[in-house]
């Protein structure tokens, strides 16, 4: 009876070496093929950030669509600087000289060109004598000596009007400053 007890436990011990080979057999497998709900978060994360790499595709092609169109009249609006500074040139001495129904007609013209060129976006910047030079906005052309203290590294004179663009600058202000 010994000998029975002895092959039942060898058979008991041989079952017990195959369940845990069987155990760690299938936990390899579960850990080598990713179950579905794996699988399912994997192609989720995968999906989410593809959408999110659409989304901010969308959101800058847009903003630069945008740009585009704000700047795309910038060499036009830059050409017509010239027309508008001959019109304030023609205006000064008009009104020195001409008759004031002369000047009414060239004005209402002038006034109707800017009006226009402002709806498109064209903003002239207020530059004053006393104002402090700003290399980012103003152009100095000369300097001369400053007819007082307070004007000592300001604008003496402006000659020539900046234009911006939708905040952006087409022509610095030429100025005259003060040292």
């Amino acid at each position: 009876m010994m000998e029975n007890q002895d092959i039942n436990e060898e058979s008991i011990n041989n079952q017990e070496e195959n369940n845990v080979q069987n155990e760690v057999a299938a936990e390899e497998n579960v850990t080598a093929t990713p179950s579905a709900e794996e699988l399912l978060a994997g192609e989720k994360d995968r999906y989410i950030r593809l959408y999110a790499e659409f989304e901010n595709y969308k959101k800058r092609t847009a903003k630069e669509k945008m740009e585009f169109f704000q700047y795309a009249n910038q060499d036009m609006m830059i050409s017509m600087l010239g027309i508008l500074d001959d019109f304030e040139r023609a205006l000064k001495e008009i009104a020195k000289n001409g008759n004031s129904s002369d000047l009414q007609g060239v004005e209402l013209i002038y006034q109707k060109f800017k009006n226009r060129l402002t709806e498109k976006g064209l903003k002239p910047m207020e530059v004053r004598a006393g104002d402090t030079f700003n290399v980012d906005f103003h152009e100095a052309i000369t300097q001369i000596p400053a007819p007082s203290e307070d004007l000592k590294g300001k604008i003496v004179d402006v000659i020539e009007t900046g234009y911006t663009l939708s905040d952006k600058v087409i022509r610095f202000a030429k100025v005259v400053t003060g040292n």
